[in-house]
């Protein structure tokens, strides 16, 4: 008999599917084109950057034939900014997620971002998440993509060597952590007025699977609990009207 799987993502699964995020590296070899089921990989020529899936930057800083470039958000001064404002300038809030990839021109027209539109060419193609250039050098500072947690960790194991200051980094990267842990925490009182609804604007995957069967854990008390708040108040109802009713009967029959 199979045993049913828990709902959602597990933590493993989400780092998995992190590493087809794009990142920018400095290859050191000359390298040809590769074919894959999500397409042909740029043909690496040092020294220009080219971006690349996680898996396959890993596998070439491995090899000692490419370094990883990190994004701008993963620099110290980014994340002292981004703890700034999750505890001063909003506490109660998550930091907002990076931009949307198009943005407007001011003449009814949009282009991407970091992208200016002289660099368009006729068929580029704008790609979904998680194919948005969120985890390369192009991406904006000041801002925590979705994989955020679980590619800096891969990246300080990894490639800690390519990171400036890779231990003010991790200890930011944990200060932050704690901080948007214990607002996950915090989030769950809004459930006990029976709304059931928590803004989530600007969670990560990997903080969603740590956090859903402590949610998931909350929401099912809370609605045990107002069962239970229901099933008692209907009791009283019924033993008012009960009371009521004999009440009645006696003072019609005078005693």
């Amino acid at each position: 008999m199979a045993l049913p799987l828990p709902p959602g993502l597990v933590p493993t699964e989400v780092a998995f599917l992190c590493e087809m995020e794009l990142v920018t590296i400095v290859p050191r070899q000359r390298l040809e084109s590769i074919t894959l089921l999500s397409g042909k990989t740029p043909a690496l020529r040092p020294p220009h950057r080219a971006q690349v899936p996680l898996w396959l930057a890993l596998l070439l800083k491995k090899q000692r034939r490419a370094n990883i470039v990190i994004p701008p958000w993963l620099h110290p001064d980014s994340l002292k900014e981004i703890i700034n404002h999750e505890t001063n300038v909003d506490p109660e809030a998550f930091s907002p997620p990076p931009p949307p990839p198009m943005r407007s021109d001011g003449r009814g027209g949009a282009k991407p971002y970091a992208q200016s539109s002289s660099e368009l060419k006729p068929g580029d193609m704008i790609l979904s998440p998680p194919f948005l250039p969120s985890c390369t050098h192009e991406a904006p500072s000041g801002y925590l993509p979705y994989h955020w947690l679980e590619l800096s960790e891969t990246l300080l194991a990894h490639a800690a060597d390519d990171i400036p200051s890779a231990a003010e980094v991790r200890a930011l990267l944990r200060d932050l952590q704690e901080v948007r842990a214990a607002k996950m925490r915090g989030s769950t009182v809004h459930l006990e007025g029976g709304g059931g609804v928590l803004n989530l604007r600007g969670v990560g995957a990997m903080e969603l699977a740590e956090s859903r069967g402590f949610v998931l854990g909350v929401v099912e008390g809370v609605r045990k609990l107002g069962a239970s708040a229901e099933a008692s108040r209907r009791e009283e109802e019924e033993e008012r009207a009960n009371g009521g009713g004999g009440d009645d009967s006696d003072e019609d029959m005078g005693f």
